[in-house]
């Protein structure tokens, strides 16, 4: 029997049922529920998951016993009572750590979007990866694309409609946020939708910026940190952006990726009166590269795939996997690499996300939750292949010990669901496009 739980300032105090019960049945009734049974059937789930421990002479955590109750409320199919148990624990890690209430602020801010993730999964029974195997082997694989594809949508009218209420001031958009988070094709829904409006966006191609390989670090395994901001010429960059909000014309460089060169020029570009130049890139938030321009002409969007998915052992799935995969396929396709090479070069990637680029989330004006679970058993089918080599390639090489551990993460994703080969479900105007291939739109 548990006598003692762990609260989270390190103190063993008595346990007490009566506490996850009446926990339990509050989240009911804050959904019209009132049946205390049930909430004693939950605890009973919830005790003997949690007796059978692997040190007997140890105590559950609170967070533990937290996990262990929304998991059981999930899988006896009380998805309403688990949604207001999340936004429960949600609101009072808040107040612990001095922040708003989910429910009332109004900012834009990362806590916020991820209960709003956490409230799609709940509402749609796609909170664990055992609930996508399900929804595969129950034939309703096409009903998660449809509902994953409403969701972003939805994201994107977020967006829209923040752009729209300061259209008047507005000569940049910046779409930033991570690597292969979907920046490129939110832009352009972004730019689709302003131009019914009667307004164009004038893309200004950050990527045409990189100095050439040549001029770049690279480190003793021949690889390249083309990831940082200062791998682009920012003078240039800026002067350029300067120049068009002025009226002038100026000539865009044209990059290479297969060659790794800047190469002439790929076009001229002027702005018209109802022209708004949009930045799509990763580094769109940090200072040097739109210094001296009015903050009030500027607009910031973030993308992130910002899931909520856990697997058996109550683990999130990581967003940066997630990413990593979307880029792997990416890279095969359009940029000449392998995926070995995009895993073993991903540590440069996080680096420089963590430095320069989610450090600066707090500045962004909108957040665009990218994800869409049904992409995890496409990327299976996708890459599934690869990672067993990955694993076993990297897992006594302490120089590739990032990599060891990223191909053992995406393993465990990968073992607990199918594959699904049948990529025609996928819209072709769908941001799981710019990585898949096979989009309506010109990349």
């Amino acid at each position: 029997m548990i006598d003692k739980i762990i609260k989270r300032d390190g103190r063993a105090v008595p346990f007490e049922k009566e506490k996850i019960i009446m926990a339990v049945l509050t989240a009911a009734i804050a959904v019209g529920g009132r049946d205390k049974q049930t909430a004693e059937k939950v605890t009973d789930d919830v005790l003997a998951r949690l007796e059978p421990r692997e040190h007997p002479e140890s105590y559950p955590t609170v967070e533990e016993v937290q996990d262990i109750v929304e998991k059981s409320l999930i899988e006896r199919g009380h998805a309403r009572t688990a949604k207001a148990f999340i936004i429960y624990r949600y609101e009072h890690a808040l107040k612990r750590e001095g922040k708003e209430s989910l429910t009332y602020s109004s900012e834009n801010i990362p806590y916020k979007k991820l209960w709003l993730a956490l409230s799609w999964g709940v509402d749609n029974e796609c909170v664990l990866l055992s609930h996508i195997k399900k929804i595969i082997e129950e034939g309703r694989f096409g009903e998660l694309v449809r509902v994953s594809e409403e969701f972003y949508q939805g994201e994107l009218n977020n967006a829209t409609r923040a752009i729209m209420e300061r259209i008047n001031e507005l000569k940049i958009i910046i779409v930033s946020g991570p690597s292969s988070s979907g920046k490129t094709t939110t832009t352009t829904k972004v730019g689709d939708y302003l131009k019914k409006q009667g307004y164009s966006l004038v893309t200004l191609n950050v990527d045409n910026y990189y100095f050439d390989l040549k001029d770049q670090p690279q480190d003793t395994n021949g690889d390249y940190d083309y990831e940082t901001p200062q791998a682009i010429d920012l003078e240039l960059l800026s002067r350029h952006m300067r120049d068009l909000l002025n009226g002038e014309t100026v000539r865009i460089p044209y990059y290479n990726f297969k060659t790794g060169n800047r190469e002439g020029i790929s076009r001229e570009l002027s702005l018209g009166e109802k022209d708004i130049l949009l930045i799509d890139s990763l580094h769109g938030m940090f200072e040097e590269m739109t210094g001296g321009i009015d903050e009030q002409k500027k607009i910031k969007l973030y993308i992130e795939t910002l899931s909520q998915l856990k697997d058996t052992n109550g683990r999130f799935v990581r967003w940066a996997d997630i990413r990593m995969m979307r880029r792997m396929v990416r890279d095969m396709q359009y940029r000449n690499y392998s995926p070995r090479q995009t895993l073993t070069h991903w540590h440069y990637v996080r680096r420089s996300e963590l430095r320069y680029i989610i450090s600066r989330i707090s500045q962004a004006d909108v957040i665009v939750n990218s994800f869409f679970p049904y992409e995890l058993p496409i990327m299976k089918h996708r890459l599934g292949q690869y990672f067993p080599g990955f694993y076993d390639e990297f897992k006594d090489d302490i120089d590739r010990d990032d990599a060891f551990q990223r191909s053992r993460r995406v393993q465990e994703i990968f073992r607990e669901i199918p594959a699904w080969a049948d990529e025609s479900l996928v819209p072709d105007d769908s941001l799981l496009r710019e990585f898949l291939g096979g989009s309506c739109y010109s990349y």
